[in-house]
């Protein structure tokens, strides 16, 4: 007779293949924040030029016949998957990328992966290709390299934290001059155009950009489900890593490679939405309180925040529309500032 061993406040899911360490606390803070986005949602249908009730966005959404159906059906309810999925896709590829790099600066925006994604889209909007379409296959591209630059430049006979993030910060700044160098050789319609998507932006999103981003999400989620088991092994220090048969070098490769691919589709498909990734997974954490960063909290929150964010984004100064980047960097380069302060006055990483 086996008996199996968990941590306290942990319960044990079995499936096909292998097994679930579930920290309680954890489900009960994502059972929550399903719930508040759901509200969050219901909240944007129902809120623009003119307010559509609750019942009738129901009704849409259930597809029964409704009079409001082109504002919820049409307008708005594309945009905000959108807004739903890009966070989604943050939130976890910001979890990823933290836990391999164990340093919470390290999210896709601070350590270049974002500037990547955009430096290469903005070249092809540069250079001719000016269709939404393709933008987030420039996008991906661009994030790869990114990543894969920062990640053989930190190898140093194993990937040390600090020099993973100082060279990330260095890439960024790079990648970012790159950038403002194209939209100087740009003529003013496609430097406008960039410029706008250089912000994080969701206006004007419709089905056509987010079939291709759901079935993008969808094809990385087996990547993702072994990513959720293969982080706890990267969590533990390296010598019991080691000790315990685990493939340390390939293990952080697949999580960082899950995590850039995330953020370079969600960045395709809305511009660089900054700080999400960053704020995410630390938020989560402290709500869950566990020993690694937990990938669904952190997958909705950073849902919970781009959607609010496009939400006051479209209706702070109505009619205007701000991009949605505005404001989670209004809430995100505070908390970044924070985090290095509280690094540094504690000796240790924040």
């Amino acid at each position: 007779m086996s008996t199996t061993h968990r941590p306290p406040g942990h319960g044990v899911l079995r499936v096909r293949g292998g097994s679930f360490l579930l920290h309680r606390r954890s489900t009960a803070v994502s059972g929550i924040l399903a719930l508040v986005l759901a509200a969050t949602c219901v909240a944007y249908l129902c809120s623009g030029e003119s307010f559509v009730p609750p019942g009738e966005v129901v009704k849409v959404l259930l597809g029964r016949p409704s009079p409001d159906e082109l504002v919820v059906g049409t307008l708005r309810l594309p945009r905000m998957t959108a807004g739903l999925l890009v966070g989604l896709a943050f939130g976890v590829a910001g979890a990823l990328i933290q836990t391999v790099a164990r340093n919470p600066l390290a999210s896709p925006d601070i350590i270049g992966i974002s500037q990547g994604a955009t430096a290469v889209t903005v070249a092809g909007l540069t250079f001719g290709f000016t269709s939404y379409t393709l933008l987030p296959y420039l996008s991906v591209a661009g994030g790869i390299l990114a990543a894969a630059l920062v990640y053989v430049f930190a190898w140093r006979g194993g990937l040390h934290a600090t020099r993973f993030v100082l060279i990330g910060i260095g890439f960024a700044v790079v990648l970012r001059s790159v950038t403002l160098l194209l939209l100087t050789k740009a003529d003013a319609a496609v430097a406008s155009q960039a410029q706008t998507w250089m912000t994080g932006s969701l206006n004007g999103r419709g089905w056509e950009e987010v079939n291709p981003l759901a079935w993008a999400l969808l094809l990385m989620l087996p990547a993702v489900v072994w990513a959720a088991r293969a982080q706890r092994s990267v969590s533990l220090d390296d010598d019991t890593a080691t000790a315990l048969g685990v493939r340390l070098g390939r293990v952080r490769l697949g999580l960082v490679a899950t995590g850039v691919v995330l953020a370079s589709v969600a960045t395709g498909a809305a511009g660089p939405v900054d700080f999400v990734a960053l704020l995410a997974p630390q938020i989560a954490r402290r709500l869950t309180r566990t020993a690694q960063i937990p990938l669904v909290s952190s997958a909705l929150l950073g849902a919970v925040i781009v959607v609010l964010a496009d939400l006051l984004a479209r209706k702070l100064l109505s009619p205007t529309e701000l991009p949605v980047g505005v404001m989670t960097a209004a809430v995100g380069a505070p908390y970044l500032i924070w985090l290095i302060v509280r690094g540094r006055t504690t000796g240790g990483n924040a």
